[in-house]
């Protein structure tokens, strides 16, 4: 099984859908209804960097499961107060089918990172983040995501779940791109945010899509690995949510992920890490 994380190609399609059965199925590791969740939290936050003309908001709900912690981000305020009191002791194969996605998205994660950890065993690269700032740390983090994309100079990626960071390490590497989330609205220097992921990703006007975990959590990740396995085009993932979930697809539609467990680098000024799957570090 864990070899599976190392290999880019194979003779069948894995699917989130498919994934889940097989977690609740007990296919994947212990049965899921043996294992609980000790602590559940949500992590809040609102940025506005020096030099930068606007902010933004993240909130995030975190399961720990053991020593693993599992995320998924929300949109600000969606989460009800009583998500947190429904995960607190619940086994994982309840929370794998709790109403809420975000909560199933967060408990397979869990559960996924306790089978799997980010370690060269199961096909991780440890990548080091410096200490510094939050702005600092956004910075080395998207030099690393986007090095993961294997581009020609000139190449258009659409970006899904604008990042300015990674926008501005794209175009350090002389790449254009297209920015795309669900709010839609502008970027910093003043560039429309279109809001409809699959149809600019069937434009066929980019060559490929780098595109954040947060897509697992609003149901929109399925359709846009669909459309890279089709299409053969490159997805590479940039992972808060989910980030043990993600390196499963690599070879079935995901080309690249970078996993960035909690805590996220927005968290500490120390030194951080994330870990890469796929594609290559230059």
């Amino acid at each position: 099984m864990n070899a599976g994380l190392r290999t880019p190609a194979a003779t069948y399609e894995v699917t989130y859908e498919e994934l889940v059965a097989r977690a609740l199925a007990g296919e994947l590791g212990p049965d899921p209804r043996t294992e609980r969740i000790a602590v559940a939290f949500a992590t809040r936050q609102a940025v506005r960097h020096d030099g930068r003309g606007s902010g933004y908001r993240n909130e995030v709900l975190s399961l720990r499961l053991g020593a693993a912690v599992g995320s998924c981000a929300v949109e600000p305020g969606e989460l009800p107060d009583g998500a947190i009191d429904d995960c607190v002791g619940a086994d994982v194969a309840r929370l794998l089918q709790h109403p809420l996605l975000p909560v199933r998205v967060a408990a397979l994660d869990a559960y996924l990172m306790h089978l799997t950890p980010h370690t060269p065993e199961h096909g991780a690269r440890t990548v080091r983040l410096p200490a510094g700032s939050s702005l600092t740390k956004s910075r080395a983090r998207a030099k690393t995501v986007v090095e993961l994309l294997d581009l020609p100079a000139g190449a258009t990626v659409l970006v899904v779940g604008v990042v300015n960071s990674l926008l501005e390490a794209l175009r350090s590497r002389g790449l254009g791109y297209v920015a795309c989330d669900l709010k839609g609205g502008a970027t910093e220097w003043g560039e429309p945010v279109a809001t409809d992921a699959l149809a600019e990703a069937e434009s066929g006007r980019c060559a490929a899509v780098l595109a954040s975990g947060m897509t697992l959590g609003n149901g929109t990740f399925e359709p846009l690995r669909r459309h890279a396995r089709a299409h053969g085009r490159q997805l590479v993932m940039f992972a808060q949510t989910g980030s043990a979930i993600l390196p499963r697809f690599l070879g079935h539609g995901v080309s690249a992920v970078c996993a960035e467990p909690y805590p996220f680098f927005w968290l500490d000024g120390g030194p951080g890490t994330i870990h890469c799957y796929g594609g290559g570090v230059r």
